[in-house]
């Protein structure tokens, strides 16, 4: 069709010459529309240099205590705040929050990804991950994109590696590793140095996994002796920790479930091991009941029976302060939460309270990098001002130490009625001066009962995680003794060999990995073949 051909070729020559005649009108000082224009292009420039973007990066699933549903209200609640303030917050400047499923994994590395790569939009702070395996990726590409990100989790020894990859990580909730120099000078002020670690290990999430390490790094430095036992809670477990607590040590560490704390120390007191031979310890994570809490009442038949044996076991959680401010702020997160669908009793915990801290943090440091020449973009200088820091949060005063680790406070609750059960604080650890202050006239069960034999399990290696013999006793060493005299050396070295290879291959025991520095867990699930930079 020439005439149509034509056509076109003439609309498309008006149409070249339009956009000429455009381009030739806006490149003009002295026309009145372009300068319009210009002046328009440069106050979009100036918010969008004013712009705070913030990518949130957590779960939808409301499963998990650090929901989106959960965390949103308190962040929004912190920005709010802010620029109600009028004096902290930049003047000008103004946030744009983000929110996007981390789905515990890779899924929000790659909404980090996206934003950048198929939005064209940088993030200048990034909250979140969480779950240790999704935050892994996103610190390496944070670090190396330079974009500060503040978490209330990422919690594992392995992210306090500074100097590297995790460079760009601050972290506004107690790490595991914290939470272990607490677990140390209390050991320290009992005079133990050997304890066994008892876990429950998901295969997932890890949660109790890293908690343990967090001890087993803090304590492997103090140079105590340590077992461990994993367990599976989906299976029958509470005989088997039993019998592992009685083939190792007398003071246990414990990270379960409430349910699995409940069920182990049942099983426990009825051998007989609730009367003061052995001391009992629980890790509560988060400030939640979904962790072992020290809750021993369940309105059930075995409630007298788990009342008298937790007349054995402690609990240590974060310790509580809270101001009049917070008690707004709760009820503000709990009506948010509630209007959403969510009816549970922890609307306010360690990860809510974080990240509203986190926005803060982020506004204090930006300011003074502010004030010094730099600006937004200045990731680095960023992050480093949150560091070696104390500000107030919003349950009472936050403190970040020069490793970009929030400093832990942590109580110690025990049953002080044991008619009653009741269940109160007997002591409190104080991280930032690193003080146990522990209540007078506290009576402990173990008193005058519990003691440490050094002799015990004395050739045993700290990572012999999951060891079904319990040890040797004296007839047993005896019997290889006599043994190696008639010639037995090989049955030795084959038991040495099943001890110390092939069971540990078996039960897959991490704990070793510490001598390289690195936390290979952590790994398992990174993109380092997409970005090895980071």
């Amino acid at each position: 069709m020439p005439s149509g051909l034509t056509g076109r070729l003439v609309a498309c020559s008006l149409l070249m010459a339009w956009l000429l005649f455009l381009v030739s009108s806006n490149s003009s000082s002295s026309s009145r529309p372009g300068a319009e224009e210009e002046e328009a292009a440069a106050a979009e420039g100036a918010d969008e240099e004013k712009a705070l973007r913030v990518l949130v990066l957590l779960p939808k699933d409301n499963a998990y205590l650090f929901s989106l549903a959960r965390v949103r209200p308190a962040i929004e609640y912190a920005v709010r705040s802010l620029e109600a303030n009028g004096t902290l917050l930049p003047a000008g400047y103004k946030f744009r929050l983000f929110y996007n499923d981390s789905d515990c994994g890779n899924r929000a590395f790659f909404s980090l990804v996206d934003m950048v790569a198929l939005r064209r939009q940088w993030p200048d702070l990034l909250l979140g991950p969480v779950c240790d395996y999704a935050a892994a990726p996103v610190a390496r590409l944070a670090s190396h994109w330079n974009v500060p990100m503040i978490s209330a989790g990422a919690l594992a020894a392995g992210f306090s590696a500074k100097t590297g990859e995790y460079s760009h990580l601050t972290r506004v909730s107690p790490g595991y590793a914290k939470m272990g120099e607490m677990f140390l000078a209390l050991f320290r002020h009992h005079q133990w140095n050997r304890v066994l670690l008892v876990y429950h290990e998901d295969k997932e999430q890890r949660s109790c996994f890293f908690a343990a390490e967090g001890v087993h790094v803090v304590f492997r430095e103090a140079g105590f002796h340590m077992d461990d036992f994993a367990f599976d809670e989906s299976a029958k477990y509470a005989e088997d920790v039993v019998r592992a607590i009685q083939a190792s040590e007398r003071v246990v560490i414990m990270c379960a479930s409430s349910d699995a704390i409940r069920n182990i120390m049942l099983a426990a007191h009825r051998q007989g091991m609730t009367s003061g031979d052995y001391a009992f310890f629980n890790i509560e994570l988060f400030n939640s009941s979904s962790y072992g809490n020290g809750s021993w009442k369940r309105g059930d038949k075995y409630d007298l029976e788990a009342k008298q044996a937790y007349s054995s076991l402690q609990t240590v959680t974060l310790l509580r302060t809270v101001k009049p401010e917070f008690e707004k702020f709760a009820m503000e997160v709990k009506s948010s939460v509630q209007k959403q669908g969510i009816h549970h009793d922890d609307y306010v915990n360690m990860f809510v309270e974080g990240f509203h801290d986190a926005i803060v943090l982020y506004v204090l440091a930006l300011r003074e990098v502010l004030k010094n020449g730099f600006t937004k973009k200045d990731g680095e200088k960023i992050v480093h001002q949150t560091w070696n820091k104390t500000y107030e949060g919003i349950a009472g005063p936050v403190s970040i130490d020069a490793n970009g680790e929030r400093f832990g406070d942590f109580s110690v609750m025990a049953m002080t009625d044991p008619e009653t059960g009741t269940q109160q604080v007997i002591g409190n650890y104080y991280g930032k001066q690193g003080q146990l202050e522990m209540f007078p006239n506290v009576k402990y069960p173990w008193e005058h009962k519990l003691r440490i034999d050094d002799s015990r399990s004395s050739e045993q290696t700290s990572n012999a995680a999951c060891k079904s013999s319990g040890g040797l006793g004296e007839s047993a060493v005896t019997g290889i003794v006599v043994g190696a005299l008639l010639g037995a050396g090989l049955l030795m070295a084959f038991y040495f060999f099943r001890k110390k290879y092939k069971i540990t291959i078996e039960r897959r025991s991490q704990l070793e990995e510490y001598n390289i520095g690195k936390h290979r867990q952590l790994r398992e699930d990174s993109i380092r073949s997409h970005f090895s930079a980071a």
